[in-house]
């Protein structure tokens, strides 16, 4: 039972988590003075909301590894949308080598936080 509740508390705080950054919205890459470094947070966000999908599927399917796993999971997922709100910080403010850094460290969250959903109970 304890599992379960935390399971359910952990996806309940990840969907509130996701609605609270939606409604900040996207930066339009058209629209921004900034194009490039708009389109690569652009991109960013996508490849944060493909591993919380990816994630949530697991987590749902009962197939997550452990609960230690899925904190850590829970927790590069969290860092990735961090990171994506000051990635488009620094896209507003024109700072490309930030942009690119800030990136880099987003796709790694991601790739870890989808390689660890990715990884089966025993």
């Amino acid at each position: 039972m304890k599992r379960y509740t935390t399971t359910v508390l952990g996806i309940s705080f990840s969907a509130l988590l996701g609605t609270a950054a939606a409604l900040a919205g996207p930066i339009d890459p058209a629209r921004h003075p900034h194009p490039e470094s708009a389109k690569a947070v652009h991109e960013a966000e996508h490849s944060v909301d493909h591993a919380w999908e990816v994630y949530h599927r697991a987590a749902l399917g009962g197939t997550v590894a452990s609960p230690a796993l899925q904190a850590e999971i829970e927790q590069h997922l969290h860092e990735a949308r961090t990171l994506v709100t000051e990635a488009q910080e620094a896209a507003e403010r024109g700072d490309k080598r930030q942009v690119d850094h800030l990136v880099g460290e987003i796709k790694i969250h991601t790739s870890q936080a989808i390689e660890g959903s990715k990884e089966q109970k025993k």
